[in-house]
């Protein structure tokens, strides 16, 4: 090395191996000062609390930045097998408290802070939650992600930069009503642009066949309309063990922002036409895809996905093996979170073979060594299909890949079923009918080497149902991995009351070995802990009313039962069962039937997708019953009633610790696992619920006893369905009908008459899907044994405890150690040392 080339690394040295940053209350604060003075201009004059927030988040970045750094470095140099999650939704919610408690800077921040003259919770406040996702499936992949960091995983996250959320939910005059939500309007100082990775996405065109230098048949997919994709960076702390993991989100934009020939010629809509065309990708979460335009625009969002998450992969690994290929499967690994990202099975043989040159056959066994596929959904009607026009028309190369797999698995099952052609025509990868369509999650069976399910009852109805004739073919490839939730969001930061309570009670450290829970059991039944533990329970729902009266004008008491139903709303997830039990006790009260009663305050939340019309109309009964409910002296402090609009992850961690008893009522054999059902248990609410899910799991954990249990299983209810007659049911029961007819009098719809009728009709249709009749009875009795166990005190917060007690199961800790053991097989690899 020449003194040129001496002095050349001494700075590149100097300039990236920088003393580690202070940890302590006057780093922070000096750090802040910079930030907020400099880098946001702003001084003593500034009353807005959004510059603080930015100054704040700037500091704590910087200290994940460096950990960053250290993490990457040391996954290069163990040079280990990583995993890469795909999913089209990450539902982060607010990032600021995760990271100050995963760098263990919660006390010294706050103190910072103080001294500046500034409270914590007004700079927390300007954070908008991350409009990443839509529900259960989003968040699940948040905690994934936090999980991998604090087990030292070695795992990416790629996902989409939305520009819009799912959508911004008011309630006006009971109606749910969308509004945009701009999550990105302020912009994300947690993010990280790297547009030195930009990747570029083909659409249209055509295949062109010619032959390669060595001979051999090669195809070129030409003539394409390309979009870039621009990947910003997010960092994953683990939980303050120096790892900091990456959450990757690919934002659209044209390849080149105007056509200048247009726009000189006055044609100026034309002239942005393709910047237009090309942002619309990553614009909003979901488009509506019950039009031409939405199934393109969902098909096109997904392909824009994988194609740029696989890209990026295999040009990091190009740029240090070259076109070697012959260890890629043993040192990477692709999770498809559900259905959404199947095109990366096309797309990975279309990179291997068309830009690497390699034969079908070995893209082939990359491909089917490196693909595993989670199914989040046991509803038919959600396993994506697309048509094949469509994909003809925006993928054709990819088309032709998945025609291709289709004829050589179709060739496989004819081996083992000999002339079986129906077994044929349904396990095709094309659903033939007037439109053929592409079954995508056939697509991820097919070349998946590992295919899970949520929870016990789910992955065994895949197999017994959905996917009986894969299991039968391919029984190897399929496994269970229930579900979970980080304890770190939804106990230690969520509840910080119980959280500091836990650490007096059982030491520290529970929070990365949530079994230790179980040491709360025998302080069940010590009186002096029970008055605490009420103590932080009551605290909890003073919050929550709190968040009620702002957010939904409706008082609640902190003494009353809080029962909780949040999430997406669905019928299969029956909020319409909770809110006929909710009218049921309304009837009571009026007719005088409320001796030995149990104050109740019903919260209700979730948004309904904007084009499910039944949805709607639920969200809409839910609103016109609690107006009249709560408009009611008669029925004063009995009863009240409120929809908590705009559902969202913050909400739900003010949500979970004031909860007493969780609403887990979906029609048994219809959820997958569930996770808002952990999250509550974890904060000590029973749950009332059908055997569905990881309800199932829960209550093994916690017992019998200690769970609220009701309706058909998931047997029973394909027996039910056979001869189910709503009308005897309803007629039997004297209180179901009365409900019934309340509702058919329009009693809660005296100014829009018929509005209801939809409803009506559902319930007593002998073609309901749900069966809400066939549970309404086992649910009104669970209801009342709830509402006497919750008037004995003692005997209700012995159950609240336990619940927490037995949570430790459900930490994602668990569901990624399961993950890893039995399908990555990654090192756990610590981050280099800070120096």
């Amino acid at each position: 090395m020449n003194s040129k080339q001496l002095k050349q690394s001494q700075l590149s040295a100097s300039l990236t191996e920088l003393p580690p940053l202070g940890m302590d209350v006057l780093s922070l604060v000096n750090d802040f000062r910079r930030y907020y003075t400099y880098s946001l201009g702003r001084d003593r004059h500034s009353r807005s609390a959004h510059y603080a927030y930015q100054a704040l988040v700037l500091t704590l970045r910087e200290r994940l930045m460096e950990r960053w750094k250290q993490t990457r470095y040391a996954y290069e140099e163990a040079d280990c097998k990583q995993a890469y999650y795909l999913s089209l939704e990450f539902l982060m919610g607010r990032a600021l408290g995760n990271a100050m408690l995963n760098l263990g800077l919660e006390e010294d921040t706050t103190l910072a802070l103080q001294c500046l003259g500034m409270e914590l919770e007004e700079l927390a406040e300007s954070e908008h939650d991350a409009g990443l996702g839509n529900g259960g499936l989003g968040r699940l992949a948040a905690c994934f992600l936090d999980s991998c960091a604090t087990l030292r995983l070695p795992v990416t996250g790629y996902g989409i930069r939305y520009d819009y959320g799912m959508f911004h939910q008011q309630i006006v005059e009971g109606e749910q009503v969308e509004y945009p939500d701009h999550w990105l309007r302020d912009g994300n100082p947690w993010e990280i642009e790297r547009p030195e990775y930009t990747q570029r996405v083909a659409f249209g065109g055509r295949t062109e066949y010619h032959r390669d230098a060595a001979g051999r048949l090669a195809v070129r997919w030409v003539d394409t309309n390309d979009v870039l994709a621009i990947p910003y960076d997010v960092p994953i702390p683990g939980y303050q063990n120096n790892t900091v993991n990456t959450l990757r989100l690919w934002k659209a934009a044209a390849t080149d922002e105007f056509d200048l020939g247009e726009f000189n010629a006055g044609l100026y809509p034309e002239s942005v036409a393709a910047k237009n065309s090309a942002e619309q990708i990553t614009l909003v979460l979901y488009p509506n895809d019950s039009s031409e335009n939405g199934k393109e625009l969902r098909l096109r969002q997904q392909y824009f996905l994988a194609s740029a998450s696989l890209q990026d992969v295999l040009a990091r690994w190009v740029g240090i093996h070259g076109n070697d290929f012959s260890s890629f499967a043993e040192k990477n690994v692709f999770q498809l979170n559900d259905t959404h990202p199947s095109c990366a099975v096309a797309e990975l043989i279309r990179l291997l073979m068309d830009e690497h040159g390699l034969g079908w056959e070995r893209a082939w066994d990359v491909a089917s060594r490196t693909m595993a596929y989670t199914n989040h959904t046991l509803l038919p009607e959600a396993l994506e299909k697309w048509p094949v026009r469509i994909f003809r028309q925006l993928l054709p190369r990819l088309l032709e890949i998945i025609l291709e797999i289709n004829a050589r698995f179709l060739a496989e099952v004819a081996r083992h079923w000999p002339g079986d052609t129906e077994r044929l025509r349904r396990m095709s990868l094309i659903e033939e009918g007037r439109e053929p369509m592409v079954r995508m999650a056939y697509l991820a069976i097919v070349a998946s080497f590992s295919i899970n399910g949520v929870a016990a009852l789910h992955s065994r109805l895949l197999a017994e149902g959905l996917f009986r004739d894969f299991f039968e073919l391919w029984p190897h490839k399929f496994n269970n991995k229930t579900n979970g939730v980080t304890p770190r969001r939804w106990l230690a930061w969520c509840n910080p009351d119980l959280a500091r309570f836990l650490d007096d009670t059982i030491g520290f450290g529970w929070e990365v070995d949530l079994e230790r829970l179980h040491g709360l059991l025998p302080l069940a039944e010590d009186g002096t802990f029970r008055e605490r533990w009420l103590q932080v329970k009551r605290a909890n729902k003073e919050r929550l009313a709190q968040l009620v009266a702002t957010e939904c004008g409706v008082t609640f008491d902190p003494r009353a039962l809080f029962d909780v139903q949040v999430k997406r709303i669905h019928e299969y997830k029956r909020q319409l069962l909770n809110v006929l039990h909710v009218i049921h006790l309304y009837d009571r009260i009026k007719r005088g039937d409320a001796a030995d009663w149990t104050p109740r305050c019903v919260l209700i939340g979730g948004k309904a997708a904007p084009g499910y019309f039944m949805a709607k109309r639920i969200i809409k009964l839910i609103n016109n019953v609690a107006m009249v409910i709560n408009a009611d002296p008669e029925v004063g402090p009995l009863l009240k009633v409120a929809f908590i609009p705009n559902y969202r992850v913050s909400a739900m961690e003010v949500i979970a610790p004031g909860t007493d008893l969780s609403e887990q009522i979906s029609t048994a054999g219809k959820e997958a696992s569930g996770t808002g059902n952990m999250k509550f248990m974890m904060n000590g609410a029973i749950t009332i619920g059908t055997l569905d899910g990881a309800n199932i799991e829960i209550r093994e954990e916690v017992g019998n006893e200690n769970f609220f249990l009701f309706g058909l299983t998931a047997e029973q209810v394909e027996e039910q369905r056979r001869h189910y007659d709503p009308a005897a049911i309803i007629a039997g029961d004297e209180e179901l009908a009365r409900v019934i007819r309340l509702l058919t009098s329009g009693h809660f719809n005296q100014l829009e008459p018929g509005i209801f009728d939809p409803i009506v009709h559902s319930i007593t249709s002998p073609g309901d899907p749900w069966l809400i009749a066939a549970d309404f009875r086992g649910y009104v009795e669970a209801q009342r044994r709830a509402a006497a166990a919750f008037r004995d005190v003692e005997a209700w917060t012995r159950m609240s405890i336990r619940n927490t007690a037995c949570s430790g199961r459900f930490s994602t800790d668990r569901t990624m150690r399961e993950y890893n053991a039995e399908i990555w097989r990654l090192p756990q690899v610590p981050a280099k040392p800070m120096v």
